[in-house]
This record gives structure tokens, sequence and C-alpha cells, in this order.
């Protein structure tokens, strides 16, 4: 890789395939009203599952395409990904109903799952444990430009083309990936690491993960760091709306706290080697359930108007904030063991923390009912059961990492 794609190409690089989830999510809320008006009118809380079915189908895409990259090589199941994403976006920019768009999401995010996963089997090729987790914070850096540009971009494309137009971005997003990756970047598995496609290696791969307690944990906290994330971006765009009547300005709220929380990367990185990911994960997760809880007991004293919103800005911004500080680390911590099958593990560690923790937040966000306070219920139960597991963890595998 040295010779022809320095570290911060190749940081950039692998943070715009992360962020192919990111800007397909992202980039939708604006969207929701323009959605829930033209294919949903009567339920208009169902438009949100346009995200959470995404996050599903990548999920499920998870279980296979790091398994694939382990047989073919990292580069063509990207570049089959990137295909199927465009295929699906296609699909969705044509779709007239709902449960059409949700199909076609689904796929969408069957193909995202290519660039999604396999890029984090590239970074374990290269690199291990701490140092994984330091390339993971400057991945997720700069990932973070795009969560705070999307609604942005998205809100924009909408005004110009109508919420249709952001399945044609996506599409341009995802052939900039692959175009760059193809020319850029060299195979980072070599032909003699290759391991055949078997079912019988994935579930022996399935079984290995989940016999190792360190793993077993490990995911169980991932899912509900994802959950929470995934919960907060499903509802946020109505919350803004419907909540606090801020629909126009949401696009410039988003971003605006995007790019604070992308903070949480930068002290990450600066703190991991230090103090370890054990510790910044277990410490991050009990200021949330403080947060949270704070949150709760605020909203049902009757807070209101403008102090209501101020404290949910700062309370969603410092959930984002969060997600720099725990998810990378707790990946690392989970995929630390399994580099001999780096490939299937990122791939099964990643669809069971997705597809558990879409299961725990469709219902936190279908439970929307005009008010952010089941929003903030159902963060505050996942945070005290991700600390509980880490707090967990640390007392039967207390080892400095």
């Amino acid at each position: 890789m040295s010779q022809r794609m320095s570290r911060v190409e190749f940081i950039a690089l692998v943070a715009m395939m992360f962020a192919t989830i990111a800007f397909s999510t992202d980039a939708m809320l604006p969207a929701f009203p323009e959605i829930g008006a033209t294919l949903t009118p009567g339920a208009l809380n169902r438009t949100q599952l346009v995200v959470t079915v995404f996050i599903l189908g990548m999920g499920v895409g998870t279980l296979f395409t790091g398994p694939l990259s382990d047989t073919f090589g990292r580069k063509p199941v990207i570049l089959g990904g990137v295909l199927l994403y465009c295929l699906a976006a296609a699909a969705a920019a044509f779709a007239q109903s709902l449960e059409m768009l949700l199909v076609a999401r689904l796929v969408q995010g069957l193909g995202a799952a290519g660039p999604r996963v396999v890029a984090l089997a590239i970074i374990r090729d290269l690199y291990a444990g701490r140092g994984m987790a330091r390339i993971m914070s400057f991945v997720m850096m700069v990932f973070t430009l795009v969560p705070a540009m999307a609604p942005t971009i998205g809100a924009g494309i909408i005004t110009v083309a109508g919420w249709r137009g952001v399945f044609v971005a996506f599409v341009i997003f995802a052939l900039i990936i692959a175009i760059w990756m193809s020319l850029r970047l060299p195979e980072t598995l070599a032909p003699e690491n290759r391991r055949p496609f078997r079912l019988s290696a994935l579930r022996a791969a399935v079984a290995e993960l989940f016999a190792h307690r360190v793993v077993r944990i490990s995911i169980l906290v991932q899912s509900l760091c994802f959950a929470m994330l995934f919960t907060i971006i499903s509802t946020t765009q109505q919350v803004f709306d419907i909540s606090f009547g801020r629909a126009d300005s949401f696009p410039m709220w988003f971003g605006g706290i995007a790019i604070i929380a992308g903070t949480a990367s930068f002290l990450n990185a600066a703190l991991v080697v230090r103090l370890g990911m054990r510790f910044l994960v277990t410490v991050t997760l009990a200021v949330q359930v403080g947060l949270s809880g704070g949150m709760v007991l605020l909203w049902l004293s009757g807070i209101s108007g403008t102090a209501a919103f101020a404290a949910f800005v700062v309370w969603q911004t410092a959930l984002f904030f969060q997600a720099g500080m725990t998810i990378g680390n707790i990946n690392a911590i989970a995929m630390e063991p399994m580099g001999h099958i780096a490939g299937m593990a990122a791939s099964v560690i990643g669809a069971v923390a997705t597809v558990v923790a879409v299961v725990l937040a469709v219902p936190v966000g279908l439970a929307f009912d005009g008010t952010p306070l089941p929003l903030y219920a159902g963060v505050l139960v996942e945070a005290v059961l991700a600390l509980g597991f880490m707090l967990y963890l640390r007392k039967v595998e207390p080892q400095p990492n």
C-alpha cells in the first residue's frame, strides 16, 4: 500500500467507504415529509422505515461480504456491492409505493454491506489492536464530515429534483468510491491467504466467535451502541419537525451537531493508546446513562419551549459524540482475537450487531408520540444495558486494552 497510497489517502478512501452508510441514511432525512405525503400519508411514522430497512439490509449483507472477500479478495467484493447498491438506488428512484421503496432500500443495504464491511477487513489486514483503533479513530473523524453535510446536500437535491433525485446522488457517490479504489488501492489480501467459501467454514467461524467470551460480550455492547445511534437517526427529523417545529432548520442543526460530535474521533485517537479501549468505552457509556436519565427527568418535570429544544440538541450531540468514542473501540476489541479470520469475523460481528440493533431501534422509533420522551427512555435503557455488559467484560477479562 505504501508504494501507491499514503496513509492519509488510505484513511480518506476507507472513510468514504464507511460513509456510504451515513450518506445513504442521513441524506434521506429531509425527504421524510415528502416521502410520507407521497407514499404513506395515513401513517407518517412508517416513513422512518426507509432508514431502518436500509440498515437491516446492510446488516444481513454483512454476513456474506466478509467471507466472500476472504475467498475472492477485498476489491472484487466491494465492486460487486457497489453494483448492487447502484441498481437498487435506481429502482428506489422509480418506486410508486412505500412497499416498493422499502424493498429497493433493503437491496440497496445489501449492496452497501460490501464497502462497509470489507473496508473494515482491509484495515484489519494492515493494522491490529490499538494501532487499528487509532486508524479507526481517524477514519471516523473523516467519516463525520459526511453525516454533517448529508442532510444539507439532501435538502438541496430535494429542492431541485424532489426526493427521488437523492437516489441519483447515491449512485454518483458510490461510483466515485469504486473508481477511486480501483485505481489507487492495491489488493490487501494475498492469494495464498485466501480461504474457500464454504458454509461449514462460516458455521465454524460463528462458533469460534461466540465461544470467545470477549467477542461475545463485545458484540452485545456494539449492538446496543448501534441501537442508540439508529434510534436517534431514524427519529431525529420528526423530533425537530413535530416536537419543536424546526423542520426548515433541521439540516443546519444536524450538520452542526455532527461536526461538533466529530471531535470525539480526535479525542479518542489521542487517548486510546494511553488509556485503553475498554476504559474509554466504559466511561463514555456511564456518561450517557447519566445524560439520558437526566433528559427523562427534565421532560417529566415539564420542561418546554426553547429550553427543551436546547436540552435536546445538547443530548443529541452527546449521543453522536458517544458513537465516536465507543463504536470503533468496541469493534477493535471484538476483532483483536480474530485476525486469522478477519473477513469472516468482520462479517459475523457486523451482521449480528446491526440486525440486533435494528430490532431494538425500530420499536423505539415507532413509539414516537410527538414528544422526544420515548426516544430518551429507549436510549436510557440501551445505555444501561451496554454499560452493564461493559462492566462485566472489564471484570472477567481485565486485559489492558
